[in-house]
């Protein structure tokens, strides 16, 4: 490979007209009336994005390797292949009525970084990778995030096998139906950092007018099912007095898990998103009413505080109202912090592109969480079009994805090197 390049590290930037063609050329793969894209994980429309992005790759010279849960890992060599790669990478699979930019974005701005690399003949010191990782919307299949929890040991490589779809079609044979059930063992290939490139998917860019999102790690996540019990009677003939209604009460708990969430910082999250209300009739009073809590902060700590709270807001209920409330934790992801060097050379990467920044956390789960438990991490986030995402209408501007690219290509060269 030449390295015979006549422009400064300094002064490389993007193909942002490249990367914004490769995004829409990718997104008529499974395109939606509304302008959106359906490409569920391991359909026949999934392969053909697949496809695609590592005919693209080949294209670049650079080298696929897939491995037995379909992750895929396309690497441009280095001065000194001993060297474990610097990675980045995101999903091209998508929710039923997603949008262009969602984990495509993250795979297309790590070919852009390859391809601008190429056109300027630049050799890095460490091999550089790109990857695109099987099932990470869970929208299919779950587990979610689902390739690279394998990858990582967080689940077994055949209870992933295993899973099926509302069809009843598993994971392996859709895999091999498509053509991308590999051979390399999940989690025997190396990595020497990490970087996902990824649109905000929520409105705190915008809101403060920054370019780019500084993340310094992910959210940790409580779910709950909660079932409030009471007992049914008619709607008429019962006093207000002498009500077991479980929907007020329940409404109430509900009321303080957004309010748990203000108790405690700045990145509390509180969320009530499913209700199940029993006999769910007009001119009965409701007699039992299950609901989800969705509930997030920015460390354990913080997630146990509100874990705290809330279950004595609902000791505090059944004690006013003598009736009963079961609160059950039905899942739990740690809080993700991600690795103060990656963090940085994002950072610095933004500066010295001269991007307005700010540091952020991300609220949503990436493959970047289980990869930040394996090798330094670091993310990216660029603003989206009024925080919308995993809708068709999702959108970004084209300066904002080339900037975020460009942050991108500074931090994978400030941990790779540049040979010379």
């Amino acid at each position: 490979m030449s390295t015979a390049s006549t422009t400064p590290v300094a002064d490389l930037r993007v193909n942002g007209e490249r990367l914004w063609q490769s995004l829409m050329d990718l997104a008529r793969i499974g395109a939606t009336p509304k302008g959106g894209v359906c490409r569920l994980a391991l359909s026949e429309l999934d392969g053909q994005g697949r496809d695609l992005v590592v005919g693209w790759a080949k294209a670049a010279g650079l080298a696929v390797t897939i491995d037995q849960i379909g992750n895929v890992f396309m690497r441009r060599a280095g001065r000194n292949n001993s060297l474990p790669p610097i990675v980045t990478g995101s999903h091209i699979d998508t929710q039923p009525t997603g949008g262009k930019f969602d984990g495509n974005y993250g795979v297309l701005a790590g070919l852009e970084v390859m391809r601008t690399l190429n056109d300027q003949g630049i050799e890095t010191e460490a091999p550089l990778e790109l990857a695109f990782w099987t099932n990470e919307e869970g929208s299919r299949f779950v587990p979610v995030m689902m390739g690279s929890g394998v990858f990582r040991g967080a689940f077994t490589l055949e209870h992933a096998y295993a899973a099926k779809d509302v069809d009843g079609k598993t994971v392996k044979d859709e895999l091999q139906k498509i053509g991308y059930l590999g051979t390399e063992v999940p989690g025997q290939h190396p990595i020497g950092a990490y970087f996902e490139t990824h649109i905000e998917q929520g409105p705190v860019l915008e809101d403060n007018g920054k370019t780019i999102g500084i993340v310094t790690g992910v959210l940790g996540i409580r779910w709950y099912d909660c079932t409030v019990t009471g007992m049914e009677a008619h709607a008429g003939p019962t006093p207000m007095h002498l009500r077991k209604d479980a929907l007020q009460v329940a409404t109430r708990l509900m009321q303080e898990v957004v309010a748990c969430a203000g108790r405690h910082g700045s990145e509390g999250r509180g969320t009530v998103g499913m209700v199940q209300v029993f006999p769910n009739s007009r001119n009965v009073i409701p007699g039992q009413v299950k609901f989800s809590i969705d509930m997030r902060n920015a460390t354990d700590a913080d997630c146990d505080a509100m874990d705290a709270d809330i279950r004595a807001v609902a000791d505090r209920l059944v004690r006013e109202t003598g009736l009963t409330i079961q609160l059950d934790l039905v899942s739990s992801y740690p809080a993700q912090p991600f690795h103060a060097d990656c963090v940085n050379a994002v950072a610095l990467g933004a500066e010295a592109l001269g991007y307005s920044a700010m540091r952020c956390v991300s609220g949503a789960g990436h493959d970047a969480v289980y990869m930040s438990q394996l090798a330094p991490t670091g993310m990216i986030f660029i603003p989206c079009k009024d925080g919308i995402s995993h809708n068709e209408i999702e959108d970004a501007d084209p300066v904002h994805i080339t900037a975020g690219c460009n942050v991108l290509l500074r931090a994978m060269l400030e941990r790779a090197g540049v040979a010379g």
